[in-house]
């Protein structure tokens, strides 16, 4: 039924418990498990901000944002092949994150989406957004949601 499990991943406490149950269902499904990283780009410079020092900024950030989703997704890959569940990692930057996590899904020919949500009710949904929410209006791949 499904077969590849996308399984978008922060680094947080919830992210990591949506690791653990996603691979424990993807070993009782027999699917394989796509890890995502999707990072925000820099904020633009304010117009005091030189262009050069911006470029600057913008590469170290770029630097530092993709290492720590080598890491997350080592980390992740490494708990896959423990648990003996097919693995793929996949990183995107991009400030459209439920865009990017539905266009993966897409893209990776995922079946299922699996997410943590921090659950901050509706008053945090209107202050904060929810990725998650925005995710089901933009897919039509089926969503488990952890929180």
């Amino acid at each position: 039924m499904f077969k590849q499990l996308l399984v978008p991943i922060d680094g947080s406490e919830l992210a990591s418990q949506a690791v653990a149950q996603s691979l424990a269902l993807a070993r009782q499904l027999g699917a394989g498990v796509t890890g995502f990283v999707v990072e925000a780009m820099p904020a633009l410079p304010g117009m005091g901000t030189h262009l050069a020092n911006y470029q600057r900024e913008v590469k170290a950030h770029e630097a530092q944002t993709e290492a720590h989703a080598k890491k997350l997704l080592s980390a992740f890959e490494q708990a896959a092949a423990d648990a003996g569940v097919a693995f793929q990692g996949e990183y995107e930057r991009n400030d459209d994150i439920a865009g990017a996590i539905a266009g993966m899904a897409d893209r990776g020919h995922c079946d299922m989406i699996v997410m943590a949500t921090h659950g901050r009710g509706a008053f945090g949904e209107l202050l904060f957004g929810s990725q998650t929410k925005r995710v089901i209006s933009l897919t039509k791949v089926p969503l488990l949601v952890l929180h």
